[in-house]
């Protein structure tokens, strides 16, 4: 009990903390706050979605039970920093020169439709919800995992959620900043501290390499089920694509509330090397190996190693960290399905898009903790967050250019044939071995595009010079 409540007293502490400051009145204000962001507050707001949930409880149970696999976590973060180094730059640009919110503000701008506008926020915003409530079912798996508490497991998700709402809706990514510093400070902290726990309580780092040679070699070269090197190949393509093209809606707020291109690009030269934190959870699910029952659950794997090397004290340190990690995203999340439904869905009076808004994120947050509270089994959901926004990369790729020649209504088409070959290949449970879904939907969705805009210019040439013309004066 002492213990959950002291991990309760950090998660209000933290909540705080990013109502401090004045309150944002308008929706500009509240999304992208004067789009001025300095180095260190836009450093630690983007580096705040590299470190969560998943990397916090997800990426040790994959090397507990798939080995080396681990690292294409590495591997796709560090390829698409190398993407938005060139990618976010220009579409600040853009932001700051048109007034984008939002990243269906660019689809509708750009391509000059608010059908694809319309379109790619209805999709953003369904995409992200199994997103947002992973973070808040994490938050609970997390506290009950460390405390032994079930009670604590839903209090804590419920206290969470509430303090979420209550920061975003007061500061917006003003809030969402102040609490990503904190954040990122406990999470390298706690990730630091397991991974002394697992090395100095267990075996150090060539023993249980020589150890796992020696009984599980598998776990050393790509080829376990479901995390061979199929897997890691389509799994760090297909992320890497989307990352790289900064087609998670949630994301473009930090991009475009940064002071300049430069602020952008001096980010994510140092952010590919951040990720090396990462190494800290894969090498706990490794040592873990050699502790901790062959059939334990994998998003149990870090926490149990925990409470077995650390006194409680520590792990209490180490579960607040992992609250962190997921009320960070979770805020960001919010705040990027409400923007998207307020601003690109319903069409309503600037007065009132800011109230609305507000409602947006109670009901985004609401619906979420509901998922997490009854256990609602929306897994192949989140399946579809990664494969299913992936297949808007092709659109913003040529949104990006500075003519954009291809016509809306094909961009359109391939978009949701993408999104429904993803869906299918998900709840139909098609066999797919261990390719992602979401790069075999890439290929449907390129080939209706291009099938689409070759139709488009043969049946009317004189509509695709005029998309030209019409080009040059929105670049």
């Amino acid at each position: 009990m002492i213990l959950t409540t002291a991990i309760i007293i950090g998660i209000v502490a933290l909540g705080a903390l990013g109502m401090s400051g004045r309150r944002s009145t308008t929706m500009a204000d509240w999304t992208v706050s004067g789009r001025g962001f300095p180095r260190w507050t836009s450093w630690f707001l983007q580096a705040g979605d590299s470190l969560t949930t998943f990397s916090f409880l997800g990426l040790a149970g994959i090397a507990f039970g798939g080995g080396v696999v681990g690292v294409f976590a590495l591997a796709y973060l560090s390829i698409c920093s190398i993407g938005l180094y060139f990618v976010a730059p220009r579409i600040r640009q853009l932001g700051e020169e048109r007034g984008y919110l939002t990243q269906a503000d660019f689809f509708t701008d750009r391509f000059n439709s608010p059908a694809l506008g319309k379109v790619s926020a209805l999709v953003g915003a369904i995409f992200l919800l199994p997103y947002l409530q992973l973070q808040i079912t994490g938050l609970g798996l997390i506290v009950e995992l460390a405390t032994g508490s079930e009670a604590g497991r839903g209090l804590s998700m419920v206290v969470a959620s509430l303090l979420v709402v209550v920061f975003v809706v007061w500061s917006g990514i003003r809030g969402i900043a102040r609490v990503a510093v904190v954040k990122d400070v406990l999470m390298i902290a706690a990730l630091l501290i397991v991974l002394g726990g697992a090395v100095f309580g267990i075996a150090g780092i060539p023993d249980t390499f020589a150890h796992i040679h020696s009984v599980g070699p598998q776990l050393l070269d790509f080829s376990q089920p479901g995390w061979d090197s199929t897997f890691f190949l389509t799994a760090v393509i297909v992320t890497s694509i989307g990352a790289g093209l900064n087609t998670f809606p949630h994301l473009w707020p930090p991009v475009l509330a940064a002071k300049s291109g430069e602020v952008l690009r001096s980010n994510y030269k140092w952010l590919a090397l951040y990720q090396l934190m990462l190494f800290a959870p894969i090498i706990v699910g490794l040592t873990a190996t050699q502790a901790l029952a062959p059939d334990t659950t994998g998003n149990h794997v870090l926490l149990d190693t925990a409470n077995a090397t650390l006194p409680s004290w520590l792990v209490a340190v180490v579960a607040l960290a992992g609250a962190s990690a997921a009320m960070v995203p979770a805020a960001a999340i919010a705040m990027g399905i409400s923007s998207l439904v307020s601003t690109n869905l319903v069409p309503v009076r600037e007065s009132l898009r800011f109230r609305l808004n507000t409602v947006f994120v109670i009901g985004a947050i609401v619906l979420s903790l509901g998922f997490g509270l009854a256990n609602s089994d929306i897994a192949s959901l989140l399946l579809l967050t990664y494969g299913g926004l992936t297949q808007m990369a092709p659109a913003t790729l040529i949104g990006l250019r500075r003519k954009v020649t291809v016509g809306a209504v094909p961009v359109l088409l391939g978009m949701v044939v993408g999104v429904v070959t993803v869906a299918w290949i998900t709840f139909f449970e098609v066999p797919i071995g261990s390719w992602d879904s979401g790069l075999i939907a890439l290929a449907p969705n390129l080939v209706v595009l291009v099938v689409a805009e070759a139709v488009r210019r043969r049946s009317s040439p004189t509509t695709a010079s005029d998309a030209r013309h019409a080009a040059t004066a929105r670049a």
